[in-house]
């Protein structure tokens, strides 16, 4: 199995940017699609993006589509999530995933469909 840290996570005004980072280790980390959701307190864990195994594709929810990019680093095991024109909506706990899959090209954007998740980094974007 595969095990991921996120890091990244912090306070920032409305506008501003963060990026996060998921370091992972344990398995063969270009054999993994990955992807980040987020929590908001009182919500369900939502989708916000995914990458394909070698990176050539990504999706994003429409709530961060343009503000957000998703990327990876196969060489270094880490995935990550660039963050720009942060609002106070993106406040949540941000969550790394990964899914083992031997699929190319297709993209996983329900939370049910991987099976291994970091401990989640805050974010919290004040107004």
């Amino acid at each position: 199995q595969v095990q991921l840290v996120e890091s990244g996570g912090g306070l920032v005004q409305a506008g501003g940017s963060l990026r996060l980072s998921c370091a992972a280790s344990g398995r063969t980390f270009s054999n993994y699609h990955m992807a980040w959701f987020r929590q908001a307190p009182g919500k369900e864990r939502e989708f916000v993006a995914t990458i394909t195994r070698s990176g050539s594709r990504t999706y994003y929810a429409d709530s961060v589509k343009g503000r957000f990019t998703i990327s990876r680093d196969n060489a270094e095991n880490t995935v990550y999530l660039q963050m720009n024109s942060l609002e106070p909506e993106d406040t949540a706990v941000y969550y790394c995933a990964a899914k083992d899959s031997v699929s190319l090209t297709y993209l996983f954007t329900k939370k049910d469909e991987y099976a291994y998740w970091g401990q989640g980094t805050q974010v919290t974007v004040s107004s």
